[in-house]
């Protein structure tokens, strides 16, 4: 028995309905991602692909929406944007509890510590920074109505919605009272910034959610659109300022390569997306302190999951400990990013 896999009745749905695929499978969970669950799948003949499903048991409602990832990674297909090839979608929830979709298995790896840069030399380092902020302008230069994603959501007021959302957000999940998530949110609702333009917005991007060719830095796939809806681009950079490191690795984020060093600092990444945008970047650090806020009470959200046994398996002392606090950390650096704003 695998949580998360049906195998007999998921086995029966991918026969009938991927192309080329033949029973038995093999499943074995991959990833450390502390949301939606991901397996490798293996056939008879040793092809491999990958199978996504949300959380076990109770999750907020359209927090872990399978047919709107599945339907990004789609109309990503033919773009300058990589990312994996949708294979197919089984929304049927009596076939493995809750919908499901299966992609292709992209080679490369997913570099998102200090360890696993350890090994990747400078020049190699200094391609993976350019080339995931490369990837990052592809992304927001996409015109929404062409990729047929026009849709996907409301096109203005991106910040004030999220804003909104993550606050219900903090609201249905919190496992305790912290002022301090309250008093960032209200000063963020205070100095939102125009948006400029309408884009896809990740919602999640950054080295952790993407496969990297290490012998080239080249981004092979984006991962994990799990988040993702139209709204201001700018977001998704001052994501990438949570997690990222200056030059020599000190700060960031401890899920993120750039703490090995050699990736240049987030000052350096501004100043590439700057040069391939005409988007004014004067208040990209508000951005920044809105990412951290959000990632608080997504932390919080993944604590309480952890909590109540929702992710299908236990986690270490020192794992919760460090999930307990990290909303209280988030939080404490966007109020401190928002004090020293302009």
């Amino acid at each position: 028995m695998i949580d998360g896999i049906d195998e007999g009745r998921v086995e029966s749905w991918l026969v009938a309905n991927v192309a080329g695929v033949e029973a038995p499978f093999s499943y074995q969970r991959i990833g450390g991602g502390r949301s939606n669950l991901t397996f490798s799948v293996t056939d008879a003949g040793g092809r491999r692909f990958v199978l996504r499903r949300p959380p076990l048991g109770h999750v907020l409602a359209t927090a872990h929406d399978m047919t709107r990832e599945h339907r990004a990674i789609t109309a990503m297909g033919p773009t300058a944007v990589p990312v994996p090839a949708t294979l197919g979608l089984c929304t049927d929830g009596s076939v493995n509890d809750a919908p499901f979709y299966v992609m292709t298995l992209v080679a490369g790896d997913v570099v998102d510590s200090a360890d696993k840069a350890a090994p990747i030399g400078p020049a190699v380092r200094a391609a993976m920074a350019e080339n995931l902020i490369e990837v990052l302008v592809s992304l927001h230069d996409l015109d929404v109505d062409d990729i047929g994603l026009g849709d996907l959501g409301r096109r203005e007021g991106y910040i004030d919605r999220q804003l909104s959302r993550w606050s219900k957000q903090w609201d249905g999940s919190k496992t305790r009272e912290l002022p301090v998530v309250d008093d960032v949110a209200a000063r963020l609702a205070r100095r939102v910034p125009a948006q400029q333009g309408v884009g896809v917005v990740h919602g999640d991007f950054r080295f952790g959610n993407c496969i990297t060719d290490t012998a080239t830095g080249r981004i092979e796939a984006v991962l994990d659109w799990e988040l993702c809806t139209l709204g201001d681009p700018l977001a998704d950079l001052g994501y990438l300022g949570v997690f990222w490191a200056d030059d020599d690795g000190t700060g960031g984020g401890v899920n993120d390569p750039s703490t090995a060093g050699g990736f240049g600092d987030f000052g350096a990444a501004v100043e590439r997306y700057a040069a391939h945008s005409k988007r004014d970047l004067s208040d990209v650090n508000y951005y920044v302190a809105f990412q951290l806020w959000r990632s608080a009470v997504i932390m919080e959200g993944v604590y309480a999951r952890y909590l109540h046994g929702a992710m299908g398996e236990p986690t270490t002392g020192d794992d919760m400990l460090y999930l307990e606090q990290a909303p209280v950390a988030l939080s404490e650096r966007a109020h401190d990013a928002l004090t020293h704003l302009p």
